[in-house]
C-alpha cells in the first residue's frame, strides 16, 4: 500500500533523498501485480503501454487521497501543502535523472507542454531579433507529430528555417542516424546561418528506435549549436536518463508513460548555465518571473495530484527486484524476445537491432496484408481492436523506388510489468488468422 499524502508533505522537503532508495525486501508477487492492474480490460491484449502508460490501483488511490485533501480544505491545501508536495516530487526526479540542482527540474502536464515552453523561447529569439531571419532549427523527421506542430506554430511563424533530418527505416546501426544528422547541421549552417536549436528525440515514437542522444549532443556542441532540447516522452522508466551524461540544455520526459504516474505529468530539465535563457510557462499566472519551476507549480486552480504522487510511485517501483533498473532490464529483454517470436512466426524481421530499442520494438507485418497507406494502418488497428481484442499501433513505411512486395507495415509492441506472454500470442494468432483467410486491408476500405 502506498503511503498517505501526509507522509510526504509534512516533513522537511530539504531532507536528502538517496539516489538509490532502499528497495523492498519482499518483492511484489505476480498476484499482486495482477491486482494492481485489475482495472485493465481483461478482454484486450494491451501491448501498447507506450501510448498512454499505465497507473497501478494503489497509485490511483494515492492520487484520490490528494484530491480529497484539496477538496476538503482548499485554502489550507494551497497555502501549506501544495508547494511542499511538488518540491518533494521535484527533488526525487532530480536525483533519479542525476541533475545538479532541484531548481533545474520543473513539473508540467506533459512533454508537449515542455516542448511549447522551449519553442516559445526560441520564437522570442526570432521576434526580438536576437536570431537572424532564416537561422535554423534542426529536428528529426520522426519527431513526434505534436512537437512538429509546435515547431510550425512557434519557429516557422517567427521566421526560423526548419530542417528535418531524414532517417532510414528499418535501421541497421546508430551510424546511419549520426551520418544524416551531421548532413543536416551542414545545411543549417550554410550561407552564414546559425543553428539556434536542435530538437532530438531520445526514443522516437513511430517508428520506434532509441536515438544515440549523447553522440548527437556532442556533435551539436562541436558544431556550435546554440541550444539542444531532447524530447524524451518515453524516457524515464524506459531507458537510461542521466542529465550529466547526456549534456543537453533541455530534456523532457513524461512520467505517466513508463513511470506509473497517473496522467498527466512530465518533467522539464533546464540546465543551469549563463547561456541558457530564462524560460516561462505559457500559462501566465501570479508566480510569473519567479522561475519556471515555481511558475509551473502555480497555473491556477486545477488538479495537481499527478505531480504529488511521485513519492508513492517511487515506493511502488521499489517493490520490484532491482527497482526501476530491474524493471527496465526485464521489459527490454522480454520485448526483444516477443518481437523475435512474432517476426519468426510471420517470416518478417525486426525494425532495428535489439540494442537500439528499450521497452518497445518494431516488427514487420506480413506483406500479404496489403498495407499500402497510413489509412490502412488505422483501419487495421481498429480491426485488430474490435475483432481480436488486440491493441497495438501500426506504422506505414512508404516503399522505396524499385521495391516489389516489400514490407510496408510494421507494428510497435510494448512490454510493461502487467503484460503476459499470452498477450503477444494473441496478437500472433490474430495476424496468422488474417493471413490464412487471405485478408487484405483493401477489404476494410471497401
Amino acid at each position: 500500500m502506498a503511503s498517505s499524502p501526509d507522509h510526504h508533505i509534512n516533513g522537511d522537503t530539504k531532507t536528502h533523498i538517496s539516489k538509490k532508495p532502499k528497495l523492498s525486501q519482499n518483492f511484489i508477487t505476480a498476484a499482486e501485480i495482477a491486482a494492481e492492474f485489475s482495472h485493465h480490460d481483461p478482454n484486450v491484449a494491451r501491448i501498447n503501454n507506450g501510448s498512454f502508460g499505465s497507473c497501478p490501483a494503489s497509485l490511483i488511490e494515492a492520487q484520490r487521497r490528494w484530491q480529497l485533501k484539496n477538496l476538503a480544505q482548499p485554502d489550507h491545501f494551497y497555502v501549506n501543502e501544495l508547494k511542499k508536495g511538488i518540491h518533494r516530487s521535484r527533488t526525487i526526479i532530480k536525483e533519479l535523472i542525476n541533475a545538479d540542482h532541484v531548481d533545474e527540474v520543473s513539473l508540467v502536464d506533459n512533454a508537449t507542454t515542455a516542448a511549447a515552453i522551449v519553442l516559445q523561447q526560441t520564437a522570442w529569439g526570432f521576434s526580438e531579433s536576437k536570431f537572424g531571419k532564416g537561422d535554423a532549427v534542426v529536428m528529426l523527421h520522426y519527431a513526434y507529430g505534436a512537437v512538429k506542430k509546435s515547431i510550425e506554430a512557434y519557429v516557422t511563424r517567427a521566421g526560423g528555417y526548419v530542417i528535418e533530418v531524414p532517417l532510414p527505416f528499418p535501421l541497421k546501426s546508430n551510424d546511419e542516424i549520426i551520418s544524416e544528422f551531421k548532413k543536416a547541421l551542414v545545411i543549417g549552417k550554410a550561407n552564414g546561418r546559425r543553428v539556434r536549436l536542435a530538437v532530438i528525440d531520445h526514443i522516437t515514437s513511430m517508428p520506434c528506435v532509441v536515438i544515440p542522444v549523447e553522440e548527437l549532443v556532442k556533435i551539436c556542441r562541436e558544431e556550435d549549436v546554440d541550444q539542444i532540447f531532447v524530447d524524451a516522452a518515453h524516457g524515464i522508466g524506459c531507458t537510461d536518463v542521466d542529465m550529466k551524461r547526456i549534456g543537453a540544455d533541455y530534456y523532457t520526459s513524461n512520467l505517466h508513460k513508463w513511470f506509473f504516474c497517473p496522467p498527466s505529468i512530465a518533467f522539464l530539465y533546464c540546465r543551469k548555465s549563463p547561456k541558457c535563457p530564462e524560460l516561462h510557462h505559457p500559462v501566465v499566472s501570479h508566480e510569473y518571473g519567479n522561475g519556471l519551476a515555481i511558475e509551473s507549480a502555480s497555473v491556477g486552480n486545477r488538479d495537481y495530484s499527478p505531480q504529488l504522487v511521485v513519492p508513492s510511485v517511487l515506493e511502488f517501483i521499489n517493490r520490484f527486484e532491482g527497482g526501476i533498473e530491474g524493471i527496465k532490464k526485464r521489459n527490454h529483454e522480454t520485448v526483444v524476445e516477443m518481437g523475435q517470436m512474432l517476426a519468426n512466426a510471420w517470416g518478417t524481421h525486426l525494425g532495428c537491432p535489439s540494442e537500439m530499442c528499450a521497452s518497445m520494438i518494431m516488427i514487420g507485418l506480413p506483406a500479404c496484408l496489403g498495407i499500402l497507406s497510413e489509412n490502412d494502418t488505422e483501419e487495421l488497428r481498429i480491426h485488430l481492436r474490435e475483432k481480436f481484442g488486440v491493441e497495438v499501433p501500426i506504422y506505414f513505411r512508404p516503399p522505396k523506388n524499385g521495391e516489389v512486395e516489400s514490407i510496408n507495415g510494421y507494428c510497435r509492441i510494448s512490454h510493461q510489468v502487467y503484460n503476459k506472454v499470452d498477450d503477444y500470442y494473441k496478437f500472433r494468432d490474430a495476424i496468422n488468422q488474417l493471413v490464412s483467410e487471405g485478408f487484405t486491408c483493401a477489404q476494410l476500405s471497401n
